[in-house]
């Protein structure tokens, strides 16, 4: 599809006022939701939380029990064939069938009455945007887990679709082919300028793949934004807990020159790179891998970290490879995530007094109530 196309027929799909209930049971209530034209967003949350109630309301697979659903301000339904045709899904698992990839890649396009020609030259350059060029003999069953999901992603994109619903398609992967896939999935999207809804529990995906996310929480909308404030600055303690995160800390503003805030926070004063003025109160939060554990006394580098605050170890918690490491400076409270061999080599223990060090660019700030 090309971009000036892509322009035209992306929509911006919104919903109001949609509700989703089964038996009496509330399982999605989202009083507004709107994907900006040609941009994907990622809806992230537990399992059960309603990603995908909602993700079938949107794409006009499941009638809601109240609201409706919009294209460019347009009310569509259900049965809406017009509108059903816009769109296109890839699921959890490919469900490819007996055959040839190319078999595959063209069922929708046979069923839409387009000619043999006409077919092959859309399936040959649908595969090469999903980096299978010259793929289309090859069976179906031979496939791994990972070429069968883009052969499922090159069968809808073969549709030319406007709106594009993808409902965790890397669940099953393991986690090395999930994020090699994850990349290749943002740069197809963004390449193909489509509006697309992408559902999925694991927020390393969301951010590497999403222009916008939402996070979900029994059937809300709890938190809403681009991927670095929503995965950084959370807004209340369970969305803190739910990104791995410590609470967002209230502070105060008390000097800004060229960019560089420093913000009075419960006893300690943190830098950040933020334009607010003197005076104003803000929210601000560091993500763990940005925290940098050091010795008590020790010499840091020069021109490292702005930050660097005396501090004491509060919690530990080994998660694999790495320990995620709570500690205290004043009255606030940080996160950080250092190796095994790191902690072993600090001594990392309650009560231990180390220094934690993090980048003013690290720090990410809002107004508080804004």
């Amino acid at each position: 599809m090309s971009d000036s196309l892509a322009a035209v027929t992306a929509p911006a799909v919104c919903a109001e006022d949609v509700r989703v209930t089964y038996r009496g049971r509330t399982v999605v209530d989202v009083p507004s939701i709107t994907l900006a034209s040609g941009q994907t967003y990622a809806l992230l949350g537990a399992s059960g939380a309603g990603k995908s109630t909602l993700l079938r309301v949107l794409g006009l697979l499941e009638r809601p029990t109240r609201g409706r659903v919009l294209f460019d301000g347009s009310t569509v339904r259900t049965g809406d064939l017009v509108a059903r045709r816009r769109i296109a899904a890839v699921f959890q698992k490919p469900y490819l069938l007996r055959g040839t990839v190319a078999d595959n890649v063209a069922y929708g396009l046979r069923l839409r009455g387009i000619s043999p020609a006409e077919r092959a030259g859309r399936v040959a350059a649908s595969l090469q945007r999903v980096g299978l060029a010259g793929w289309e003999l090859r069976s179906a069953l031979t496939l791994s887990g990972g070429e069968a999901q883009r052969v499922a992603l090159a069968r809808a994109l073969v549709l030319e679709p406007s709106f594009l619903l993808l409902d965790e398609p890397l669940s099953y992967m393991d986690p090395l082919l999930k994020r090699s896939l994850s990349v290749e999935f943002a740069e197809i999207l963004a390449g193909e300028r489509i509006t697309a809804l992408y559902v999925t529990h694991d927020q390393d995906e969301a951010a590497v793949v999403a222009d916008r996310i939402g996070v979900m929480r029994e059937g809300r909308i709890v938190a809403e934004g681009d991927p670095d404030t929503v995965l950084g600055l959370p807004a209340d303690p369970w969305h803190a807990s739910f990104v791995d995160m410590e609470p967002s800390l209230p502070g105060r503003v008390t000097a800004s020159v060229d960019g560089l805030a420093e913000i009075a926070v419960d006893g300690v004063s943190v830098y950040a790179t933020t334009g607010f003025a003197t005076g104003s109160d803000v929210l601000l939060a560091v993500r763990p891998e940005d925290v940098t554990l050091w010795e008590s006394g020790v010499q840091m580098p020069a021109g490292s970290a702005r930050n660097r605050l005396a501090c004491v170890v509060e919690e530990t918690l080994p998660r694999g490879g790495s320990v995620r490491v709570v500690v205290r400076s004043g009255g606030a409270r940080f996160a950080a995530s250092i190796s095994r061999a790191s902690a072993a080599e600090l001594g990392v223990a309650p009560g231990s007094h180390l220094v934690a060090s993090f980048k003013a660019t690290a720090v990410r700030v809002r107004l508080l109530g804004g």
